[in-house]
């Protein structure tokens, strides 16, 4: 007679136990290793230490997701200031958004987001699936962008419907989250998407840019509850903006070598209803 509970199945052998455990370890979802998780596909993250225009050092995180097609960047300022990039080629959308503490003793609110959305052309930055590649061999090393692009000034004169914002980017929900309403762009942006197909029931128009140019700017005004033109300013210290190609002696097509780094500076000019939601203008 059998003991109760062994059903008459034979132990298993420690051979069979060794070729199954594989097998057990995928289907539970235990990590098989370094490396588990950055498969085929996976995005790729590169960080690197970067020189902001100041001078000051900051660390700066570069992520490429090949699949969507898309490259973030991260960054915190010295007073810290988070400012992150989102380019989304397969949108043709590029947004920047920036969370910027506030300071108390000014009266100013713990945090305040603004999300403004430009359209991507695509010779900005190099392509995702390129910069999923990049390695570094020094990660101590601080960079210097080889070249320094023109300040770009921009006049946002239009908001984006925060619930409808996944159709311009699906990224848009994930990023501009803090800054619901808070999301610009501008008219020119807008006429290229909305022949690209997107609705326009995403966009909602500001006041006219000839109402706003009787505004005066933010820092000029002393009264927190009147309407007024602010202006938010935030620099790209450090991103692979071209892709390097050599001639070879045994290669009859130049190939890829290397990229070039930029730094980029933007200015972006907003209407606010209240001088309260642009403290940090101060400028005449």
């Amino acid at each position: 007679m059998r003991p109760p509970g062994r059903g008459g199945v034979p132990p298993a052998s420690p051979a069979l136990l060794l070729l199954l455990l594989p097998v057990l370890m995928q289907l539970l979802g235990a990590p098989r290793g370094e490396g588990a998780g950055t498969g085929a596909g996976a995005p790729s993250e590169l960080r690197v230490r970067v020189r902001l225009p100041d001078g000051q050092v900051t660390e700066e995180s570069l992520q490429a997701d090949s699949d969507a097609d898309s490259i973030s960047l991260e960054l915190r300022k010295p007073d810290g200031t988070l400012i992150s990039f989102t380019a989304d080629f397969k949108k043709d959308v590029k947004i920047f958004r920036a969370l910027i503490l506030g300071e108390l003793e000014k009266g100013q609110s713990q945090l305040q987001a603004l999300c403004f959305a430009t359209r991507l052309h695509h010779n900005e930055i190099i392509p995702s699936e390129a910069m999923a590649k990049l390695r570094q061999k020094n990660p101590r090393a601080v960079r210097q962008a080889e070249e320094v692009r023109g300040l770009e000034q921009m006049h946002m004169d239009v908001t984006v419907n925060f619930s409808q914002g996944g159709l311009l980017s699906p990224h848009l929900r994930n990023v501009c989250a803090e800054a619901a309403d808070a999301i610009y762009t501008r008219q020119e942006d807008v006429r290229f998407w909305l022949e690209q197909g997107v609705d326009s029931f995403v966009f909602e128009a500001l006041p006219k840019a000839s109402e706003q140019m009787l505004l005066p700017r933010c820092g000029q005004v002393g009264d927190r509850g009147k309407p007024c033109v602010c202006r938010y300013g935030l620099s790209l210290a450090w991103y692979p903006c071209m892709l390097k190609y050599c001639h070879g002696r045994d290669r009859p097509t130049p190939y890829k070598c290397g990229i070039r780094s930029c730094q980029k500076s933007y200015s972006f000019d907003f209407y606010v209803p209240q001088r309260q939601l642009c403290l940090w203008d101060e400028d005449p």
